[in-house]
């Protein structure tokens, strides 16, 4: 399982389609949110959109590997039916997550490999604003998460710096395709 987290505006949603272009045996869970479908988006493609009450009935029946609320209210998760999907056809889970909700993946699944992609506050701060998905208390919200979310890049397998985009899309792709080539050596000992 392969984790790809960082500040909102880092670049992991860049990250995380060069993956699965570029890497065949990868397929990504998809989270579920309390937040309201955006124009454009597909249940069980982009999310499993729920309401408040069927995500807190989820999480009482402990369908969830990870789960959290962020400061502004919505809720998302990883649901293990995910997981179990992607395994089951043959391939290996690749979650897109936050900080908070990625480490607790770690703790869970200590060979699930993480990593953290960064970018400078100023950048990140460039990027949210650009893609004019929230709004600008959100934006600032975002922002002060992201300082202090930088500061926990260690507790982190990886970290790639997203200043270039192609470069840090080589980047994470060598390191998966690496990780992937270690354990299927692992596993035919």
């Amino acid at each position: 399982m392969f984790v790809v987290t960082g500040p909102s505006g880092a670049g992991k949603g860049t990250m995380v389609e060069a993956l699965l272009e570029r890497v065949p045996s990868l397929r990504l869970a998809v989270s579920a949110t309390t937040r309201p479908q955006r124009p454009g988006e597909e249940p069980g493609v982009h999310y499993w959109f729920l309401s408040e009450a069927e995500f807190e009935r989820r999480v009482a029946d402990g369908e969830f590997l990870e789960h959290v609320r962020f400061p502004w209210g919505q809720r998302s998760g990883t649901l293990a039916s995910e997981l179990d999907r992607i395994t089951n056809d043959g391939h290996v889970p690749l979650l897109e997550l936050e900080l908070i909700g990625s480490l607790r993946v770690k703790e869970k699944e200590p060979t699930a490999v993480t990593i953290f992609v960064d970018a400078p506050i100023e950048e990140l701060e460039r990027r949210l604003r650009g893609r004019a998905t929230e709004s600008s208390g959100e934006i600032d919200d975002r922002i002060a998460l992201a300082a202090e979310q930088k500061e926990l890049a260690d507790r982190f397998d990886y970290v790639v710096e997203n200043g270039d985009r192609n470069r840090a899309a080589d980047e994470c792709v060598a390191l998966v395709e690496r990780e992937l080539r270690s354990a299927a050596t692992m596993a035919r000992r």
